[in-house]
Order: structure tokens, then sequence, then C-alpha cells
């Protein structure tokens, strides 16, 4: 993106954003970022002392900064579903798909999915379409799903989501990568024009 800088944000004062992983890395940016633009930030955080601890970082480098930590764990479907209804906002202006945890070895989620599948892909589509009406009432209002270019190395198996017939910790990242990916091209194609 050569030429592209922060300063290239417009105004978003009166805006909400809600970040996934925002407690550190690329998400934590995003979030001081968007707070230094004047957006209303939600840091949604599976462990809610990063989560806190984040704010005060945040708050110690942009003192005017309005966010909020907030407890979402992609990898339990009934915690996106009370951190999706507890949300005290009528409208989301901006949604950031940013969590995920890469290369780990077998394992699954609370619900049962494969992990890498279940935290990256299949919380981030959960928490979307419970957010879509808080979404559609915002004019203009829009979704980021932060994928890799690992995505390349691997297909969506449709017949073994969970990775169950073989695992390889990398073609499982690249799957849920891929997974992104296939659901924001349809997402944009369902949503053209709202």
């Amino acid at each position: 993106m050569t030429g592209w800088s922060t300063g290239d944000i417009p105004d978003l004062d009166g805006r909400v954003a809600v970040v996934t992983g925002a407690n550190g890395g690329l998400g934590y940016v995003i979030a001081r970022e968007l707070a230094r633009k004047g957006a209303t930030v939600v840091l949604a955080c599976r462990s809610e002392e990063r989560g806190s601890a984040a704010v005060r970082r945040l708050t110690g480098e942009v003192p005017a900064a309005a966010v909020e930590p907030a407890r979402l764990d992609l990898g339990d479907l009934a915690s996106v579903r009370e951190f999706a209804y507890g949300l005290p906002y009528e409208r989301v202006d901006l949604l950031v798909n940013n969590a995920g945890v890469m290369a780990l070895p077998h394992g699954t989620t609370v619900d049962g999915f494969e992990t890498q599948f279940g935290v990256n892909h299949l919380g981030h589509f959960a928490l979307t379409g419970l957010l879509l009406p808080s979404l559609l009432a915002a004019p203009g209002a829009r979704i980021v799903t932060v994928s890799s270019v690992l995505h390349a190395l691997a297909r969506v198996d449709p017949r073994d989501l969970n990775s169950v017939r073989r695992y390889g910790r990398w073609t499982a990242y690249a799957r849920s990568k891929s997974a992104n990916l296939l659901f924001t091209h349809e997402l944009a194609r369902r949503l053209a024009g709202r």
C-alpha cells in the first residue's frame, strides 16, 4: 500500500467500531488508530485482563480515546452470542474480524470444532451474523475480515472441516484463512448496494 498512512483515515467522531483481538498486534494498532480518529472502540478480547491492560495502554497513548474492553471468546459460540447481545450500541459502524490463532496442535473448541477453523472462521462468521442488524443500521458500515497469504496453501474441504482425517497445523490454519476469504467474498456479494 504505497503512499497510504493512518492520516488517510477520515474523522470517525460518533462512529462505533468493534475490533476482535485488540489486546495486541495488528488488532491493537487498528483499535488505537480508530480511537485516535475519534471512534468509540470496543476491544473484543478473550482475556478480560489483557483487554483491560490494552485499554490502559491505549488511553496512555491516546488520552482522549473512547475505548472499552469486552470479553469475547471466539472459540465458544455462547460467548459470541453473549458479546453480541450485550453490546450496548444500536448500531455498529465498523467490525474488524482480526483475532485468530495460528499453527496450533490439533484441538477443538468448546463446541467441538477444530480450533483454528472454529476460532478464525466460525467465531467470526457467527459474530458477523449476530451483529449484522447493527451494522445495517449504520449508514456506510464496513466489515473487515483479516486473512493471510497462507490461505493459498489449502482449500476448504467441506467433507473434513474438523480435519479429522488428516491434521496438519499449517494446513488447518490455511483452511481457516481460505474460509475467511470465501465468507467475505460471499458476504460482499449478498450485501452489495447495502
